[in-house]
């Protein structure tokens, strides 16, 4: 089954680094160049995508839904912000849903509806091809030689080789990304 993938307009793009030389974050330009960039992540991976963006400040006075390169893109109404829909629709999908957002309010509401939940720097690596994000290794490193998982305690039990269930199932779950 697909999954529909709810993302935080904003939030992602001022994270992707486009933004800069005078090209401001809510400019029609860096929108569009990155609605360019989850549209070729769509073809990839063929999920559904919807991207909110705020309108609450200058917006229309209802909600603009457009689909454009075979995207959902949802402008907030004025007076009502990106995060407002974006719990809203997190709701309506449940556990069908991916939430893309490094907003701690909509992270923790997403996952209360049982929800998949992605930070926006984890989804960048997925959005340009990366299979690994920089600091997600959990590998030991060439260079140094030390080793990134934490350290048991003389108490623990098990391989200390193998990830904890939870990190297992969340790169389970990272994979259909």
């Amino acid at each position: 089954m697909a999954l529909h993938l709810i993302v935080d307009g904003y939030n992602l793009l001022a994270q992707t680094g486009r933004i800069g030389g005078g090209v401001s974050l809510h400019s029609e330009m860096a929108r569009e160049a990155f609605l360019r960039d989850l549209a070729a992540y769509r073809q990839r991976k063929t999920h559904a995508i919807t991207v909110v963006f705020d309108g609450w400040q200058q917006g229309w006075g209802t909600e603009r839904r457009e689909h454009r390169l075979g995207l959902e893109v949802i402008f907030s109404r004025r007076g009502e912000k990106a995060d407002q829909v974006i719990q809203r629709l997190a709701a309506e999908f449940g556990a069908d849903c991916a939430v893309v957002s490094s907003d701690r309010e909509i992270v923790d509401f997403a996952r209360a509806q049982g929800a998949f939940v992605m930070k926006a720097q984890e989804f960048i690596g997925k959005l340009h091809g990366m299979s690994n994000v920089p600091g997600a290794s959990l590998h030991k490193e060439l260079d140094t030689g030390e080793d990134l998982r934490p350290k048991r305690g003389l108490e623990k039990r098990g391989n200390p080789r193998k990830l904890p269930k939870a990190q297992r199932q969340r790169s389970r779950q990272l994979k259909r990304f």
